[in-house]
């Protein structure tokens, strides 16, 4: 007999009053069970964290407030020191323990050192800029609830620094783990949401100081339009996503599917963290959050689940400034001028005296000297370069998040966004209980029309925005300035009625190309430049997925075990398309050798028999692939193909192996040469010399690189004389595949990749990682049912006072 909703709510409103002696016995009555030792809050704010398998905490509370407040305790308890590192940053405090010229994780900006990442924060705290916009109404700024949770995130997390002693040897003993503010939260939601604008530009807002004498730089466009195309690619590769959602016309029971496999950083203030955050009868949601937010980013809740992929919109533009020939620092706007708001940010630093820098600003934003290492805008003294970044007053991504959380379907997740327009750089893919499907690009961009840059563009930005997006308008016309939408919930970005979206396909899938294809049959055209392209080549990823999702889709009966074995495949699209022919040519080498990079002669006929056996998979004892992946990295992605890319099959284009360039024998002939230099047989499996040390035991790591297509995504670091690639930056991270079966609990698998705790001594340090290796699932525990008869059920009550 299934259990009544109502009859839920109660026992757990009940479990939340109830004292500690009247847990339920599977918690109570082990012996190392922690919730004896702990006791109900004498006041304040307070919790019941239940923990199941791995670590994961379903966290009950009766408001936001004490909902923000078991999940700052709960992460507290898994990262404290990431979490902790992460709000030394957005204090500006980075150079004061750590040494101003310390490198950063850039899990929070792009600046290279600690000192940059430093000056830029600190002047964001100087100015009070987090503080305005939590002053904000709504839904231009965070709603009340959004508040709360940010101030029970902080307490939660303040109180479990008071009630427990750090174990972990990153932060053990360390001076910089010290309490939080609810602004610290804030802060660090901000750094999030300018990560693909100024926080992209640290290094170059940091840097910008005016000219000390005349002087004159010109930029070549087709160069910089090169290397701003080639600076959002790459960001692309490192941080990516695949999602998909089926419609009820292509599964077992009508009812909807989706599968989330995001691509994120394994280490750093990047990672998610997973949850399920409870208030009987008000938010019931399950999935994973970024380390150091209160709300739940990737998820589903009983009636709808939802997954995000990295967009292709430019969260940015540049005006190029005409400068008054007699100041630097004055700025011509419709012929009159402007002066630069001049800040001085003073950082601490360890060991020396404090550093002082000036920034300057304008009425668009920071002036800024790059964007990254290779796109110098540099600040002469006729010209000068701002950039504007609407996310920088965007702090409303914890209610979008929250109106996720409380969706009943896609249509609630496509309002959410549309009520609040919350999402700096990421698109939303959704399915629901009732057979529904959503692809969004609901993300917070400058209002650049087409129009608009074709009427506003300098010289540099003719270049810039055909070939990368990136907009450069004439700073000197007032006219030039971003407008406004009248569905915008502020000036200068778009309204909702612009932005691609595609309802009740089939199918619906992303693979952080533009919304153009996100399903083949019905393409998305119409949109300005700013949010991607239209009739361009794809990923090899992207290729690779909607071949497979669109054969899923056609074959139909769909259940959640097919988006288990859509995420373990391991198919590598370019072994698909190349392994045979290149197995091929490799035979027919004269002598069976080729020539290397270094004119060396190398016996590569060994290869010809590995490279045709393969199975052209990426799991772990798949034999070639390692072999074909140090190939292929080496074979320049502009010379592999005869058949170039056509519009009318872009899935298909482009095809056919180059064979007889060159760059082919050279790339083959140094992966040969560089295996056997290590020692690394050609037909080793790729898990022997793919995997991860934990606990001192390696673990096999399937999936592969973005150049590969492979969908299980791993970008791993390569160390011939370590045995290979030996530790996984960023990748598949937090997987769901999650389906309805007419009952009242969603039938979900979840895992997070890396586990739960960046701590060595945790129990849950590593172990989903094994199971990653094993290409195994966690079943979801998302009913108080389900939760309470876990065999590792623990109950710990969670409060300000202990």
């Amino acid at each position: 007999m299934r259990t009544r909703p109502r009859r839920i709510v109660v026992a757990a409103v009940a479990l939340l009053t109830a004292a500690t002696g009247t847990l339920p016995a599977t918690a109570a009555d082990r012996p190392d069970d922690r919730s004896r030792k702990e006791h109900p809050s004498a006041g304040g704010l307070s919790a019941v964290v239940r923990y199941t398998e791995y670590g994961i905490p379903h966290i009950l509370a009766r408001d936001y407030a004490d909902l923000g407040f078991g999940t700052g305790w709960a992460q507290a308890a898994d990262q404290v020191c990431t979490v902790a590192d992460g709000f030394v940053t957005v204090r500006g405090e980075r150079s004061r323990y750590f040494g101003p010229d310390a490198a950063t994780d850039l899990s929070l900006s792009s600046a290279a050192k600690n000192l940059s990442s430093d000056l830029y924060f600190r002047g964001v705290r100087d100015t009070g800029t987090v503080e305005r916009l939590l002053a904000r109404p709504a839904p231009a700024g965070p709603s009340r609830t959004a508040k709360e949770l940010m101030r029970g995130y902080a307490a939660g997390y303040n109180a479990w620094l008071r009630q427990n002693r750090i174990t972990d040897p990153a932060c053990k003993g360390a001076a910089w783990v010290r309490p939080v503010t609810t602004l610290d939260v804030a802060a660090r939601g901000y750094a999030l949401a300018v990560l693909g604008g100024q926080g992209r530009a640290v290094d170059g807002i940091t840097a910008a100081q005016p000219p000390a004498a005349a002087s004159d730089a010109v930029l070549d466009p087709a160069r910089t339009a090169r290397a701003a195309a080639e600076l959002l690619a790459a960001d692309s590769a490192d941080m990516g996503s695949n999602a998909v959602a089926f419609g009820g016309a292509t599964t077992a029971n009508g009812r909807g599917l989706l599968l989330g496999n995001p691509h994120y950083p394994w280490q750093g203030g990047r990672r998610f963290w997973q949850s399920q955050q409870t208030i009987p009868g008000e938010l019931d949601v399950a999935g994973a959050s970024l380390l150091g937010t209160p709300t739940v980013s990737i998820g589903h809740n009983a009636h709808v689940a939802w997954s995000h992929t990295v967009a292709t919109g430019v969260p940015l533009n540049l005006h190029q400034l005409t400068l008054d020939p007699a100041d630097p620092t004055v700025y011509l706007v419709d012929g009159a001028p402007a002066r630069m708001t001049k800040r001085a940010v003073t950082v601490a630093v360890r060991g020396g005296t404090p550093v002082t820098r000036t920034q300057w600003w304008t009425r668009y934003g920071p002036v800024v000297t790059s964007l990254g290492s290779g796109l110098p805008l540099p600040w002469t003294s006729t010209t000068a370069y701002a950039l504007n970044d609407p996310n920088a007053t965007n702090l409303r991504s914890s209610d979008t998040a929250l109106g996720f959380g409380r969706a009943r379907g896609t249509s609630d997740v496509l309002g959410a966004l549309r009520r609040t327009q919350g999402l700096p750089w990421v698109n939303t893919i959704a399915a629901d209980s009732r057979g529904h499907t959503l692809f969004t690009q609901s993300q917070v961009l400058p209002r650049i029309t087409d129009e608009l840059a074709q009427r506003c563009s300098t010289p540099l930005g003719r270049a810039t925005y055909p070939a990368s997006g990136v907009a450069v308008l004439d700073g000197s016309r007032g006219d030039c300035a971003p407008g406004r939408d009248a569905d915008a919930v502020e000036p200068g970005i778009f309204g909702p009625a612009a932005l691609p979206t595609l309802r009740d396909a089939p199918y619906a899938e992303n693979s952080n190309d533009s919304a153009w294809l996100a399903n083949a049959d019905r393409p998305l055209t119409g949109y300005e430049r700013v949010f991607g392209t239209v009739g361009t080549a794809r990923s090899l990823r992207t290729r690779g997925a909607l071949e497979d999702v669109a054969a899923l889709a056609d074959r139909g009966a769909l259940t959640v075990r097919d988006l288990q074995r859509q995420q373990y495949a391991n198919r590598v699209p370019a072994a698909d398309l190349a392994a045979a022919d290149a197995a091929r040519a490799c035979d027919a080498l004269p002598g069976g050798t080729a020539t290397g990079s270094g004119g060396q002669a190398v016996d590569v006929s060994g290869a010809c028999g590995v490279l045709a056996a393969w199975d052209h998979k990426a799991d772990t004892g798949s034999r070639g692939a390692l072999l074909f992946d140090r190939f292929w990295r080496r074979f320049p992605a502009a010379r592999q193909w005869k058949v170039p890319f056509s519009a009318a099959d872009p899935v298909g284009t482009p095809r056919t192996l180059d064979t007889d360039a060159p760059a082919f024998t050279t790339a083959l002939a140094d992966a040969v040469a560089e295996l056997r230099a290590a020692g690394i047989p050609l037909d080793a499996p790729l898990g022997a010399h793919q995997f991860v040390v934990r606990g001192g035991a390696r673990l096999p790591v399937p999936g592969g690189t973005e150049s590969l297509g492979v969908w299980n995504k791993v970008e791993s670091v390569w160390d011939p004389a370590g045995g290979g690639y030996t530790e996984v930056t960023t990748g598949s991270s937090y997987l769901q595949a999650v389906g309805w079966d007419g009952g009242r609990c969603p039938v979900a698998r979840t895992l997070l990749t890396y586990s739960q705790s960046s701590d060595p001594g945790s129990r849950h340090y590593d172990d989903q990682t094994r199971l990653f290796s094993a290409e195994k699932w966690v079943t979801s525990r998302f009913c108080e049912k389900d939760i309470l008869s876990s065999p590792a059920l623990r109950v710990v009550r969670v409060g300000e006072y202990g």
